[in-house]
């Protein structure tokens, strides 16, 4: 493709308008200072000239259309306190326009445009969160007709399968611990000694522990409970880390998302799909809750605390409303 801007000036300036536009939707701390040539925490540009946009800057100067990828919409959530079912909803609709937006956001200052690939990771991890690979391929299925249905045209899928060449799911698993996962102590060391790996481990237990207490509490005490979802946690972060590789290793040059916060100047940057009260609450971890001001994540249970009303689409549930509540009256629900 012809080099369109040679002109390190244009670059850099398109380079910027990209990571304003990611800002704005970050998990994690505020963006501050942009276009001034300082960077988050008020550095000169050469500290703020990251891996992140190193990598904006190579397709900028190239010509080509910036490419994103995020590991994310594995599957439901088994907790049916949390979620209305087992296929996409209102959540996942909204969440996927988003995506496209943030493409046609780069399209309207930089012709070439961009595209994102989300790289679901349901066949990843679902043996370790209790979703069956039956369930985790509907979901994505659903997804993928979603697209195709509201012809988004910079959004694709990438999963297990199309990495590996197989449906033969647990064998995958077993090839990705085997050859992308490191060991285990190497892991629980990190979470010892590294905020944000301690951060991110404390969030995915304490969705464990959510889940297992709603489908398990009254089998098994809540310290059996914790030290399970404890044991989860770690193995689904092993099995994420190593999808993550596997998603490096074939798209070496895209630009990472994450549905998680991330530290300032990781290789990753976590933005929120949609609003929501809670850091780590995502479309598959909960419902749509539109207030009549609002529409945000909250928990099934929490829209159901206030009487909100389910309504359905297509078959099948899809969000609540409780209109004219006011969002003062949502306060203190995800937090």
């Amino acid at each position: 493709m012809s080099n369109q801007l040679a002109d390190p000036l244009a670059v850099a300036e398109v380079s910027q308008r990209v990571l304003e536009i990611l800002h704005r939707y970050r998990r994690g701390n505020s963006f501050a200072d942009v276009g001034d040539n300082r960077t988050i925490d008020g550095g000169s540009r050469a500290r703020r000239l990251s891996t992140l946009e190193a990598k904006i800057e190579r397709f900028i100067t190239c010509g080509q259309r910036v490419h994103f990828v995020i590991p994310a919409f594995p599957a439901k959530s088994p907790n049916r306190t949390k979620v209305l079912g087992e296929l996409p909803d209102l959540g996942e609709r909204i969440s996927l326009g988003f995506l496209q937006s943030i493409c046609d956001y780069v399209g309207h200052f930089y012709r070439p445009g961009a595209y994102l690939t989300i790289c679901s990771d349901g066949h990843v991890f679902g043996d370790v969160v209790g979703v069956s690979d039956r369930s985790v391929t509907a979901y994505r299925e659903q997804l993928t007709r979603l697209i195709e249905a509201e012809s988004w045209p910079s959004l694709g899928m990438f999963g297990l399968d199309d990495a590996f060449g197989s449906r033969d799911y647990p064998k995958l698993r077993t090839v990705l611990d085997r050859d992308y996962a490191v060991p285990i102590e190497d892991l629980k060391s990190r979470v010892r000694t590294d905020d944000h790996a301690r951060s991110l481990f404390n969030g995915i237990q304490r969705f464990m522990f959510e889940d297992a207490v709603s489908m398990r509490g009254k089998e098994c005490s809540r310290t059996k409970l914790r030290n399970a979802a404890k044991a989860s946690a770690y193995h689904t972060i092993l099995r994420s880390n190593a999808w993550s590789r596997v998603v490096a290793d074939r798209f070496p040059d895209a630009i990472r998302l994450s549905v998680h916060p991330q530290a300032p100047h990781s290789e990753k940057f976590g933005i929120h799909l949609m609003r929501t009260g809670d850091q780590w609450l995502t479309p598959w971890h909960g419902v749509v809750l539109d207030d009549g001001e609002n529409v945000s994540l909250v928990r099934r249970w929490e829209a159901e605390k206030i009487d909100a009303t389910a309504v359905w689409r297509d078959g099948r549930p899809s969000h609540f409303v409780a209109p004219h509540l006011g969002i003062k009256s949502m306060k203190g629900l995800s937090t």
